[in-house]
């Protein structure tokens, strides 16, 4: 069952990195006891926008919140946004970083768990962060957020999805 979440936003980074001839893309497993599928299911760390926040303010607090780490300080590129299964608006932005996933800390929540039981249980936002490199990526991402990369790649100038190419060199100042 798919939850309405029509008029909600959120915000997220994509930390990429450099690795030989290819892009690295940090992307984050959804913690909790529903979140046993993995394929399709990895997402950009981001979280809600309350009214009266700015996009890059939250989406760089959401990736400290789930990651345990500040956002790299570097200039962004401007992902667009995308709108998932449910509904919900999601804008993202890219940043070069690195980040060790082993070091990587997320902020917790609680919920009834198991159901009906009266009992409150904490669970990580974020169960776990890992790089993969573009076609790994795209078979974990939501289907519905695999434009970030897409986007990303053509912004720094490389060719079709998955491509290993010798253009791998940081863009041009422009």
């Amino acid at each position: 069952m798919t939850i309405d979440k029509t008029g909600r936003t959120s915000a997220g980074i994509l930390l990429y990195r450099r690795r030989g001839m290819t892009l690295e893309y940090l992307l984050a497993h959804p913690g909790g006891p529903y979140q046993v599928k993995d394929l399709g299911n990895w997402t950009i760390p981001k979280g809600e926008v309350e009214p009266g926040e700015r996009l890059l303010d939250v989406a760089r607090r959401e990736f400290e919140e789930e990651t345990g780490h500040p956002a790299p300080d570097g200039p962004a590129i401007e992902l667009g946004e995308i709108r998932q299964k449910s509904g919900k608006r999601v804008v993202g932005w890219a940043f070069e970083g690195d980040l060790d996933p082993a070091a990587a800390v997320s902020n917790a929540f609680e919920m009834e768990w198991p159901p009906r039981s009266g009992r409150l249980s904490s669970f990580p936002e974020i169960d776990r962060v890992a790089w993969f490199d573009p076609i790994e990526a795209r078979r974990r991402i939501k289907a519905a957020q695999s434009p970030f990369l897409d986007r990303l790649e053509a912004a720094l100038g490389l060719g079709l999805p998955g491509s290993t190419g010798a253009d791998l060199e940081a863009p041009a100042e422009r």
